[in-house]
C-alpha cells in the first residue's frame, strides 16, 4: 500500500513522458475484479490440460508483452480457482510467451486513477489471490519477468527459467516502488542486500544470476522450459494430493512465519 500511496500521482504525471517499452515493464497493483460470467470465455489467457492432472495456463497478450491488466488477472484467478476445485487436477503451470512471461503491469489502466479512488475500490484486492490456491503452482519463465511479472512468478511455488529469462523490479525508474509484494517476497528469496540493489537501482537479473541467488529453482538449459514445467507438474500428480497440499502449506508457513520468530 505504501507504494500506491507514495507513487500513484507520480506515475500519472510521468506516464505521458515514458516510452511505451518502459511503461510495459512497470509493475503496479491491479483493480478489484468481478466474477467471470462464463468459466471458459477467456480473452487474455489460454487454458489446456497437456498431461493428466496438469492444468496449463498461458498468459496471452502478446502485443503487450503480457502486460498485466485487470482482465488478465481476473481470468488467471478464475482459472486457478477452477483448477484448485477440480479433483482431477493436481498441479498448475503458469507461463507466458517466448518473449515475455509478463513484462509488468499495464500502465494505461492506472495512470488516470487517484489514491482515494483506488483505496475505496480495493485496488490491490485480488493481486495476491493466487497465493491462496492450495495446489502447487509452477511458473515457466521465458524472456521478461519484470515488475508485476516478477511478482507474479514469486507468487508461485516453483520457478523454472529458460536461459533467456530476465527478472527485475524496475519501478524505481518511474518514481514508485514494487506494490504487489515484490519487496517482501524478493527479500525472502534472495536476501536484503541483493533486494536493495535491485529495488533501489532497477537493475535486472539474468537467468543465471537468478538461479545463483535462489530466486528460481533452476535454469532449464535443454529443451523447452514449459515442457519441463509440465513434466515436473506431472511428477507431482503421482503423489498424494493431500500430502502435496499439506507439504505446500507447511513450507509456506515457514516462509511467512519462521522469519518473524
Amino acid at each position: 500500500m505504501f507504494a500506491l500511496r507514495s507513487g500513484l500521482r507520480a506515475v500519472a504525471s510521468r506516464s505521458a513522458a515514458v516510452p511505451l517499452s518502459s511503461r510495459a515493464m512497470l509493475s503496479t497493483s491491479l483493480p478489484r475484479f468481478s466474477p467471470v460470467a462464463n468459466g471458459t470465455d477467456y480473452t487474455c489467457i489460454q487454458v489446456s490440460t497437456p498431461k493428466d492432472g496438469v492444468r496449463l495456463v498461458q498468459l496471452n497478450r502478446p502485443k503487450a508483452l503480457n502486460a498485466l491488466n485487470s482482465q488478465l488477472f481476473h481470468e488467471l484467478n478464475h482459472a486457478a480457482d477452477a483448477a484448485d476445485e477440480d479433483p482431477s487436477i493436481s498441479a498448475i503451470v503458469v507461463t507466458g510467451s517466448e518473449k515475455a512471461f509478463a513484462a509488468g503491469a499495464d500502465i494505461k489502466e492506472m495512470k488516470d486513477k487517484n489514491f482515494s479512488e483506488t483505496y475505496k475500490a480495493n485496488f490491490l484486492g485480488h493481486w495476491s489471490k493466487l497465493t491462496q490456491v492450495r495446489k502447487p503452482i509452477i511458473s515457466a519463465v521465458n524472456g521478461y519477468a519484470l515488475g508485476g511479472g516478477c511478482e507474479l512468478a514469486m507468487m508461485t511455488d516453483i520457478v523454472l527459467a529458460s536461459p533467456t529469462a530476465v527478472f527485475g523490479q524496475p519501478e524505481i525508474n518511474l518514481g514508485v516502488i514494487p506494490g504487489a509484494g515484490g519487496t517482501q517476497r524478493l527479500t525472502r528469496a534472495i536476501g536484503k542486500s541483493r533486494t536493495m540493489e535491485i529495488v533501489l537501482t532497477g537493475r535486472n537479473l539474468t537467468a543465471d544470476e537468478a538461479e545463483a541467488a535462489g530466486l528460481v529453482s533452476r535454469v532449464v538449459r535443454e529443451g523447452s522450459v514449459v515442457d519441463e514445467a509440465v513434466n515436473v507438474a506431472s511428477k507431482i500428480t503421482k503423489k498424494s494430493q493431500i500430502s502435496v497440499q499439506a507439504a505446500k502449506e507447511a513450507v509456506n508457513a515457514c516462509t511467512y512465519v519462521c522469519d518473524t520468530n
